[in-house]
């Protein structure tokens, strides 16, 4: 007998518009002479966010959704946590749902940050006593504990939004609406957020995650959905739309005699990336060229190498206070191209493999461009390392002028 599927939120044929102003309305004067315009041309344009978007979300699921700045994801968020009306269409929800967007809402800049957890607190429902059992497990969340007597407005941006995430996690929900501005911080506050994001996963709780990076999509959800120009464009596995989205970065692959050469460039022409591949009994050699076309802020560099079936195998990013990075100096600057060499025991289990390469912010607070499955390679061998292994690595780095 079939098992019978529980609905959490189900989306059918949703739009959703918004007005263009091209007039100055400043005052009655600006309004008439408007009216009285010889060009009759209207005010304003329509500009269609959502165009028809239908699909369900199951009791349970993890359910992430992907896509490009100005894709819509934000006002699917949005409408789904009843922010924003839909013009035309429905979203039904089943259960109560809480929204984790637009955290601090609520705070008061002039206020101590003890004073903003217990009226950030009472705009969640929360009462006085339930605010004084739950302050300690707050702010030691939070990693705030020296500040909380500081004026909020002395707080940076990530201690606000940390504060925030750590009072808005203690509501309770049947679904809950996460957006990615959550995974903020340095390493060992990412490393609490994903904690509780699994925790969420072994509880089955029902999770919508927006977010642009494709590791958090494999690694927690099980459906995943990816928006363009306001539609659906794939819905199905994680693993799935993590290839999809990363089409969008796509240009060219070619193959040579001794391994494999992609060539890719993102469609915001802000970097042009090449790559080389080559495996020999003993090593695995991956080469990255990264020539950026104009400065970014604190710029790191990424690079993950996955198994076929998601598993984060090995990883290693320019910030990483590790051996191999001791004597190596990358710099993502206009003009220079960065040469990266990854060398690695080839000791990997028989299987296929793919490398992401990334480049964000040192914060974490954006991702600059990200680069799936931008290698990919087999080994068929068996090895004796298959259940238990670890890789010599040896990391390179040089620039050129360009």
């Amino acid at each position: 007998m079939a098992k019978h599927k529980e609905v959490a939120i189900s989306v059918k044929d949703l739009h959703k518009s918004f007005k263009l102003p091209h007039e100055q309305h400043s005052g009655i004067k600006q309004a008439i002479i408007n009216v009285f315009r010889k060009d009759k041309k209207r005010g304003y344009e329509i500009q269609h966010v959502l165009k028809g978007l239908d699909f369900e979300i199951e009791k349970g699921d993890f359910f992430g959704i992907v896509g490009r700045n100005g894709s819509g994801k934000s006002t699917l968020l949005k409408t789904l946590a009843g922010i924003y009306s839909p013009d035309k269409g429905e979203v039904q929800v089943s259960g109560t749902l809480v929204p984790f967007i637009e955290l601090g809402v609520g705070f008061n800049p002039e206020l101590t940050g003890r004073e903003n957890v217990f009226l950030n607190g009472a705009l969640l429902g929360f009462s006085r006593d339930e605010m004084d059992a739950m302050y300690v497990d707050i702010v030691e969340f939070a990693e705030l504990e020296k500040f909380m007597d500081q004026k909020l407005k002395n707080y940076s941006s990530g201690m606000q939004v940390r504060l925030a995430f750590s009072i808005a996690i203690r509501a309770d929900g049947d679904i809950l609406l996460l957006d990615e501005v959550l995974a903020v911080g340095d390493e060992a506050f990412q490393r609490k957020c994903y904690s509780y994001f699994a925790e969420l996963k072994k509880n089955k709780k029902t999770v919508i995650l927006v977010t642009h990076s494709m590791e958090s999509v494999q690694q927690f959800c099980n459906k995943a959905m990816m928006v363009e120009d306001g539609s659906i464009v794939g819905l199905g596995s994680p693993g799935e739309i993590a290839r999809k989205y990363s089409e969008l970065f796509l240009t060219s692959t070619t193959k040579t005699d001794d391994g494999e050469e992609k060539v890719q460039i993102a469609q915001n022409s802000e970097f042009e990336i090449s790559t080389k591949f080559h495996k020999t009994k003993d090593k695995i050699s991956l080469d990255f060229s990264i020539t950026p076309n104009k400065n970014f802020e604190d710029p790191v560099v990424g690079i993950y190498i996955d198994r076929d079936n998601g598993e984060t195998i090995w990883k290693w990013a320019s910030d990483y206070k590790i051996k191999a990075n001791n004597n190596i100096n990358v710099s993502i600057q206009k003009n220079n191209t960065q040469h990266i060499r990854i060398d690695l025991d080839n000791i990997l289990p028989s299987g296929g493999y793919s490398a992401t390469l990334l480049i964000r912010r040192g914060d974490r607070s954006e991702y600059y461009a990200r680069y799936h499955d931008i290698i990919h390679f087999d080994t068929y061998t068996a090895s004796q390392y298959d259940k238990l292994w670890k890789m010599r690595e040896q990391v390179k780095a040089s620039r050129s002028e360009v």
